[in-house]
C-alpha cells in the first residue's frame, strides 16, 4: 500500500501525547527545500540579525522535511537538506507552515533510575536550555537517501557527552510525540552507570571537547517541568517516564 504524505497531524495523537513506532523511513529529497526558495530574502535576513546577535552560530548543512504518512507502527517522512539558517528561521514563525522539524532523543538513562541531560552553552543557537544530548539530523546522517536515527543519535552523544550508545542496552522502535510541527523519535538507553558516574564522565569530556557547546550536566529525578529551563520537546517524555509506572526502569 503507497501512503500519501502530507504537511498536516489531523491524523496523529494530540500533541505530547506518547505513541510507539516500530520504525521509520526518513527519506530525504536532492532538490531544494520549497519554503527555502518560497522565503530566501527572509531566511538571510533573519540570518543576518541572528548572527549580529550570536556570532558564534554556524550555518551548517541539516535535513527539514515537508510531509508525513503515519500508520499503526510506522511513520514515513520526506524531507530536503537546507542551511541551518532557514531553520532558524522556520522555527520562529509563529503557525511554522511549510516544513517539519524530526529529531532523535536518546534518552540516557543511569542504573539508578536518574535521566541525564545537558544545558547549553551561552553562544549555542538554544542557549540555556536542558534537553538530552542530540542534534537535528544532517548530511553526513543520509545513507542512500535515508537518515539513519541510529547514527546520528551515537554521533551526537559521542561527540557532546564522550559517551558511546553501543555500551547502553536499548530497545528497537521508537517512541513519538509531537508539538507544533516538531516530531520528537526517542528511544531509552540504559547505561551501567551511576547517575554521578556518568555525569563524572560528561564533564571530563567537557574538557576535551573541541566544540564547547556544553555548559553543564543535569541528572533529573522527577518529572517537574519547573525544576529546570527544559527545552518543549523533553516535557512529554519527563511525564512518560517518571509518570508512567509501565516504562522501563
Amino acid at each position: 500500500m503507497t501512503l500519501e504524505l502530507h504537511e498536516h497531524f489531523d491524523d496523529w495523537p494530540n500533541e505530547k501525547t506518547v505513541f510507539d513506532v516500530a520504525d521509520v523511513e526518513l527519506r530525504v529529497r536532492e532538490d531544494a527545500h520549497p519554503l527555502f526558495l518560497a522565503n530566501r530574502a527572509a531566511i538571510d535576513g533573519n540570518w543576518h540579525k541572528e548572527l549580529a546577535a550570536n556570532p558564534a552560530l554556524f550555518d551548517g548543512r541539516m535535513v527539514l522535511y515537508h510531509s508525513t504518512a503515519r500508520t499503526e507502527d510506522r511513520i514515513i517522512a520526506e524531507g530536503h537538506i537546507v542551511p541551518y539558517r532557514a531553520f532558524l528561521w522556520w522555527r520562529k514563525q509563529p503557525e511554522r507552515q511549510g516544513a517539519i522539524h524530526i529529531h532523535a532523543y536518546p534518552v540516557l538513562q543511569s542504573s539508578d533510575g536518574a535521566l541525564i541531560a545537558i544545558k547549553m552553552g551561552a553562544h549555542t543557537a538554544n542557549a540555556g536550555l536542558v534537553y538530552f544530548a542530540c542534534g537535528s539530523f544532517e548530511a553526513e546522517d543520509v545513507f542512500n537517501g535515508v537518515c539513519n536515527a541510529d547514527h546520528n543519535m551515537r554521533r551526537e552523544v559521542l561527540e557532546e557527552t564522550g559517551l558511546d550508545l553501543q555500551d547502553a542496552r536499548t530497545d528497537t522502535g521508537f517512541h513519538v510525540s509531537h508539538i507544533r510541527r516538531a516530531i520528537t523519535l526517542f528511544r531509552l538507553y540504559r547505561f551501567n552507570l551511576t547517575a554521578a558516574e556518568m555525569v563524572a564522565k560528561i564533564e571530563q569530556h567537557m574538557t576535551v571537547a573541541e566544540d564547547k557547546e556544553i555548559a553543564g550536566v543535569v541528572a533529573i529525578r522527577s518529572a517537574d517541568h519547573a525544576a529546570h529551563n527544559y527545552h518543549v520537546g523533553m516535557l512529554p517524555i519527563l511525564d512518560w517516564y517518571f509518570g508512567d509506572q509501565s516504562a522501563p526502569v
